[in-house]
């Protein structure tokens, strides 16, 4: 409804990319994958993206992200892993005139309103979480995520 056409999830696990699928993403491809660039331009039907959203964080993701950019595209870092953010060709991103911007993902002031629409039935967030753990169990749950068990979007600890 606001023009965004197609989206494409990138991601290596499957089970990550078949939930793209399920919660509406047009395409879901595999960045590992060795046709990667074949299969993202046979999804945009050739043409670059205008805007690429990075959720991973790792330079890999960046670089393909800044490299899929069409004339005037931006990409946008939500993934945050402190490490540098390497702009691999300067003159290309200039004559295309790319831009990186970053983004928290949140403001603390966003909160009531997203509070606010959850109890409207407006916004479900219940398939973003894959666990509820006691606080005991931090550790655990923590390397749930790291070592990827079950393919966790978010463990919740509870006080």
């Amino acid at each position: 409804m606001v023009g965004a056409a197609p989206i494409i999830a990138v991601d290596p696990l499957l089970a990550a990319r078949d939930r793209a699928l399920a919660l509406g993403a047009d395409a879901a491809l595999d960045p590992t994958a060795t046709d990667f660039a074949a299969k993202l331009k046979n999804v945009t039907h050739g043409r670059m993206l205008d805007l690429a959203l990075d959720f991973a964080g790792v330079p890999a993701a960046q670089e393909q992200a800044l490299g899929s950019l069409a004339h005037g595209g931006r990409t946008v870092l939500v993934g945050l892993s402190g490490r540098p953010i390497t702009i691999q060709n300067s003159v290309d991103f200039s004559v295309f005139k790319h831009t990186i911007r970053g983004h928290f993902g949140q403001d603390y002031a966003d909160i009531p309103e997203l509070i606010d629409l959850v109890s409207w039935g407006r916004l479900d967030l219940s398939g973003s979480i894959s666990g509820v753990l006691p606080l005991e169990e931090a550790t655990d749950g923590i390397r749930r995520l790291d070592e990827k068990i079950d393919n966790p979007i978010r463990l919740i600890l509870r006080p």
